[in-house]
């Protein structure tokens, strides 16, 4: 019973930001940031959801992440994974150096290197692009570790076997690592699905064009462009953005969960 009841404890203090940020959604533009704290509102403005719901740009820049993020998931498994499984399976020259280098990377905040990485995108024209929004950050030491650890307990006895059927290296990787892939891919794959998702700092200063905006991006708009009267949709818009984070998180929960639990066991 006491376990049942720190466990309702924990989940409401995890659950109460978003209950309140719901909340707020339906409240006025005073109501919002109310002295003293206000949770339910004198009057609930429905009109708050419809009006976001109603805007086609708060709809087109949904749509827009959304396709971003879906191309950045992608091309971050694709690259981390092949890397992956070239320092986890293939000799070559200078992989122990080559893979210190990977990690070290790992310790270098991104905020550091975040005036050379917008040279170099100016240099190369990809500013106010969709490709400087998915291409720079798809390679990261953290997933390529992550990959790397569970393909080096794939066993090697399944891998001798192709090459003895002729399989070459790449067969190698699509026809038998991609498929037990699953359990690493569904949590790199979420992870990199939530970076661009809540992406800001760069977007607003790669992206100038309202109509490539993110969805951060746009929402940051109703305090900055629109002024603190828009608190009450901006309350509402980041519930409807919240959504799809959510949804996935519920679609993919046993998968996440039965990882944690594995990577616990090892």
């Amino acid at each position: 019973m006491g376990k049942a009841i720190v466990g309702a404890v924990f989940v409401l203090v995890a659950l109460f930001p978003l209950l309140w940020l719901l909340i707020a959604g339906f409240k006025s533009k005073n109501e919002v940031v109310a002295t003293p704290f206000q949770f339910f509102p004198e009057v609930w403005k429905w009109e708050n959801y419809a009006q976001i719901l109603g805007d086609p740009t708060f709809l087109l820049t949904m749509g827009w992440t959304f396709l971003g993020a879906m191309l950045f998931t992608v091309l971050a498994l694709t690259v981390n994974s092949l890397a992956a499984y070239a320092f986890a399976r293939l000799d070559f020259r200078f992989k122990r150096t080559l893979w210190v280098a990977v990690i070290t990377t790992m310790f270098i905040p991104g905020m550091t290197i975040l005036l050379t990485s917008f040279i170099v995108v100016t240099d190369l024209g990809m500013l106010d692009s969709l490709a400087v929004l998915v291409i720079p950050g798809a390679a990261t030491a953290a997933m390529i570790f992550f990959i790397r650890q569970f393909y080096l307990s794939i066993p090697s006895s399944l891998e001798e076997a192709a090459m003895l059927d002729g399989c070459g290296r790449l067969r190698i990787f699509f026809y038998l690592f991609l498929p037990l892939s699953k359990p690493p891919f569904v949590v790199m794959g979420i992870t990199a699905f939530l970076a661009y998702w809540n992406s800001y700092v760069w977007p607003i200063l790669t992206i100038t064009s309202p109509e490539r905006f993110v969805v951060q991006q746009y929402l940051a708009t109703f305090r900055t462009g629109r002024g603190s009267s828009e608190l009450g949709l901006l309350m509402a818009g980041s519930v409807l953005a919240a959504a799809p984070v959510i949804i996935l998180f519920l679609i993919f929960q046993r998968q996440i969960i039965g990882n944690i639990k594995m990577a616990g066991l090892k």
